[in-house]
Formats: structure tokens, C-alpha cells, sequence
């Protein structure tokens, strides 16, 4: 554990709520194994306190940076100065880097480190049929690295119709050679279905798609990391898909949303 002193650099986590967050486990290793002073907090603040939260982060001089989970990464954009290329088109963020004037500047790592995820676990995107329930955040910036990562389809579903509608519509302008819809809960006739949603980090919450339809030669996919069998797992590994879990989504990130926020640099690393 790190000594913490008045040099300690502070990173944190915003999220509502807090207990299951997963992050600063992992950061905190990577700042130990570099030698790098610096921690981690969890920060527990509402969608009605965020604001004001970040406005106080912004004064807080030893804070060099902090993640952004559910459900507040829609949000954040709009509480930054600036944003990556790939937030602004997203429209969510999920990493925030301060400077020392107290700039913030926003950036979106889900999507990458989702299908680095995939891939680390021998799934490749690259050619397969896709669906995927969600059209906030994390499952927008997931949309966007399953067309970068070549996926033949992609079929966006979501509770609120209209959000899944716009997504796909700035989507085709991005992709515009992609074959890209609307889907409803019915995931059957795709290769990969992936649950972008936080449907499952809650005790009683309903399914995010019709597991009825799901059929053995399916690859299911959770962003949810606690907990980790989550009951869309459960019933996808029940009808015999291949199911992959939340966990390296978040494992494939890490080193990045250090670097981004000012913590040890890929070159420190090795």
C-alpha cells in the first residue's frame, strides 16, 4: 500500500453507486508496481451533485485526474473544457485528466478496451454479426470500436427507442458502408451480443434482451463486472452460449486511464 504524504498525487472514481467499482483495486496496483505516488479513492456522488462535485475537484490542486462509471459518463461531456476526438463524437466520457490551472479534459476508453477484452479472451469482432443492448454511454462508445474493429453488422437495441434511433443515425454517417439498425429485444441471428447496459448491477433488475432467443452458437458479453455472473450470463451459459465476462473490459483499460490522467506512461512500464 502506498505511504500517503502531502506529495501523494490523488486520483478518484465517480460513480452512484460506489460498491461495486472495480478500478481503483486495479490503478492502485499499477501505481504500486511503478513505484508512482499516487491513490485511488472511491467518490460516491449523485446525478443531482455532480456538478457541483466536479466544480470542487477542479480546486483540488493534488488531484491529477479521475474515472467517470455509471451513471454519469452521458454527463460529463458538458462538465468538461475540452474532449478527445472520440468523446466528443461519443458523447460520453468515462476519463478525465485536470490540469494544473484546474482544466478538465475528457476522454472515452470503454470501447477500446472492450474489444481489447474480446480479444484478449481469443474473440475477434472482425467479420461477425453483432447486437447490442444499449445506446448510452459505455454502449456507445462500444458501437463505435465494434465498427472500427470491422464487425459485418451491428443491430443497436434499447429500452428508450429514440436513443438507440440516434446513435444509429451518427453512426451511419461514420460508417456509412456498415450495415447498421435499430434492433428490438430479440438478439437471435447474430453472432455477438453484448449487454451495454447496467441492467444486472442491481438485485432485481430485468433482463437487458429476450434470453429466450439466445441460441448455443452465440458469444454473449457483459460489461457488468460485479457481479460477475450476472443473470444474463447465467441464462445465456444455461442455453450453452459462450458467455465472456465484464472483468477485461476494465483489465484492458487500466494502463490506459492511468496514462491519461497523468499516471505512469507506457514507457515507465517497461
Amino acid at each position: 500500500m502506498t505511504n500517503i504524504t502531502g506529495h501523494t498525487r490523488i486520483f478518484g472514481i465517480l460513480a452512484d453507486p460506489i460498491h461495486h467499482v472495480k478500478t481503483p483495486q486495479g490503478i492502485n496496483r499499477l501505481l504500486q508496481a511503478c513505484a508512482f505516488d499516487g491513490v485511488m479513492v472511491p467518490i460516491h456522488v449523485r446525478s443531482e451533485d455532480l456538478a457541483d462535485m466536479v466544480r470542487g475537484l477542479r480546486r483540488m490542486n493534488n488531484l491529477d485526474g479521475f474515472v467517470v462509471t455509471v451513471p454519469h459518463k452521458t454527463a460529463m461531456p458538458a462538465l468538461c473544457d475540452e474532449l478527445t476526438p472520440a468523446a466528443a463524437r461519443i458523447g460520453a466520457v468515462n476519463v478525465v485528466r485536470r490540469t494544473a490551472d484546474g482544466r478538465l479534459m475528457g476522454g472515452m476508453l470503454d470501447g477500446e478496451g472492450f474489444v481489447a477484452g474480446l480479444r484478449s479472451a481469443g474473440i475477434e469482432p472482425a467479420g461477425r454479426s453483432a447486437y447490442l443492448a444499449g445506446a448510452g454511454g459505455a454502449a456507445s462508445a462500444i458501437a463505435y470500436a465494434l465498427a472500427q474493429s470491422g464487425v459485418a453488422r451491428l443491430t443497436v437495441a434499447n429500452r428508450t427507442m429514440a436513443k438507440a434511433e440516434e446513435l444509429v443515425t451518427r453512426m451511419k454517417e461514420d460508417f456509412p458502408d456498415l450495415a447498421i439498425a435499430v434492433g428490438t429485444g430479440d438478439p437471435s441471428h447474430h453472432d455477438l451480443v453484448v449487454n451495454g447496459t447496467s441492467l444486472g448491477l442491481r438485485d432485481g433488475d430485468a433482463l437487458p434482451l429476450d434470453v429466450e432467443r439466445l441460441m448455443p452458437e452465440q458469444v454473449v458479453a457483459e460489461i457488468i463486472m460485479q457481479p460477475a455472473e450476472t443473470p444474463l450470463l447465467r441464462a445465456a451459459a444455461a442455453r450453452g452460449c459462450k458467455v465472456h465476462f465484464g472483468a477485461p473490459m476494465l483489465a484492458s483499460q487500466v494502463a490506459l486511464m492511468a496514462e491519461f490522467m497523468g499516471g505512469p506512461a507506457a514507457k515507465e512500464r517497461t
